[in-house]
């Protein structure tokens, strides 16, 4: 028999939710649940606070808030500046204090639709840091805001370096406070693909979404404040005949079921990602969403 087929998701909700279900309470993992009814976006916050917990949740320890809007993947300008509003109030809570420099790093491969979440966010980030350098802040005007600089660092395959070489050559140079990484996911449900976002300072793993583990971007490996900021674009193909047919098994038993997905599966879907078909121009929307959030976030008050 091939190993037990595992579902694989980034959001740390979604691995809270197998214990929900069976009504177990975990130690060192507080849940909190909110419901703007007006906005329709649902509000997960998830802390962490023990080794217990995190080895439960398999998730590091930390804070994680998840903003759950269905109408995100809908072309409404009016909505998607609701949702960043929303996003840019949840990160202003995980922000340090006193922020004179932001450095903004969207990851993945703007070549591969999915995957160009965060190169395509970067696009529209205000970006300050030379202005600042040059004018002063007074060059702003009213909006005032810390140096932001951005990185767009690819993927191994086109530079030959690994992401973190890259960001601590470049956090020598310009010594940002925190460090936002912009970064697409991969969900459980089929139904959080594009209308969820999940924020965490607990930082973010490159190549996680399509199974593609690298070392962790946070603050233990970086040495400054890392917020992971992420939208799942993509699922597990496993994952989907996981559920289909653990549906049609109800009266096996539970091992039983494992067994036969575990067959069923790894052989011929592990490594498969399945993606909207509409994922373009989802992608492209969902970035402006989140960059503007970061923009709002960064004003200072």
């Amino acid at each position: 028999m091939v190993g037990k087929y595992k579902v694989r998701t980034d959001l740390a909700m979604e691995n809270g939710e197998k214990y929900e279900k069976d009504n177990v309470e975990i130690s060192g993992v507080v849940i909190h649940k909110s419901y703007n009814q007006e906005k329709d976006i649902r509000t997960t916050v998830v802390k962490i606070e023990s080794e217990h917990g995190a080895k439960m949740m398999e998730k590091p320890i930390g804070t994680y808030i998840t903003l759950e809007a269905p109408n995100m993947a809908v072309p409404d300008e009016g909505y998607h500046r609701e949702v960043s509003v929303e996003l840019a109030g949840h990160l202003k809570k995980l922000l340090p204090p006193n922020l004179d420099s932001v450095l903004v790093v969207g990851l993945g491969n703007r070549n591969i639709t999915p995957d160009a979440l965060g190169p395509m966010a970067i696009e529209h980030v205000r970006i300050t840091r030379h202005i600042i350098r040059e004018y002063g802040e007074q060059a702003l005007g009213e909006d005032q805001v810390p140096m932001i600089s951005a990185l767009v660092p690819g993927v191994m395959a086109q530079t030959g370096m690994d992401t973190m070489e890259i960001l601590q050559g470049v956090i020598a140079q310009t010594s940002p406070d925190v460090i936002l990484i912009i970064d697409a996911l991969a969900a459980r449900s089929t139904k959080r693909l594009s209308c969820t976002i999940q924020l965490t300072d607990t930082g973010i793993n490159p190549g996680s979404g399509v199974g593609n583990y690298r070392c962790g971007l946070n603050e233990e490996s970086l040495h400054i404040p890392v917020i992971g900021i992420g939208i799942p674009t993509v699922i597990d193909a496993g994952t989907i005949v996981h559920d289909a047919v653990s549906n049609l098994l109800e009266t096996l038993e539970e091992s039983e079921i494992d067994e036969f997905l575990s067959e069923l599966i790894s052989p011929s879907l592990n490594g498969m990602c399945v993606t909207p078909k509409d994922i373009d121009e989802t992608v492209e929307r969902l970035s402006f969403t989140i960059s503007e959030g970061i923009n709002m976030a960064l004003k200072r008050a």
